[in-house]
């Protein structure tokens, strides 16, 4: 399982990310957080050289929080590349952007749920 997942090299590239996280990644983590919904998530987890902001090993369910950052030029493919990259594990996505969370956190937090629902149905 290392072979791909939160491979050592990777290690100090999480712990920064765990240590900065967004407001918005704080906002998801103390919902997501000590099985709240049912199920483990943790945070900054890594497949190959990618990190993901919440990863549920159970479902195979990544929760990605869109920042501005993914709103720059060019990321958007680099985003669908590295998404596809990461479903050919079998991963399944939920993405939810900054405005979404912050307008509207009760939608927000529902597609995680909704996504919980739909894999364990599966």
């Amino acid at each position: 399982m290392t072979k791909h997942f939160n491979k050592k090299s990777e290690q100090e590239k999480r712990r920064n990310l765990r240590k900065n996280m967004t407001y918005c990644e704080k906002i998801v983590w103390q919902h997501i957080r000590k099985k709240q919904l049912g199920y483990r998530f943790l945070r900054q987890y890594s497949v190959d050289h990618f990190v993901i902001d919440f990863y549920c090993p159970e479902l195979k369910l990544a929760v990605e929080i869109d920042g501005e950052s993914h709103n720059e030029p060019g990321k958007k493919k680099k985003d669908i590349s590295r998404q596809r990259y990461l479903e050919s594990f079998n991963i399944k996505f939920v993405r939810i952007k900054d405005e979404e969370l912050l307008g509207n956190p009760e939608k927000a937090f529902g597609k995680i749920e909704d996504a919980i629902k739909a894999l364990e149905k599966t």
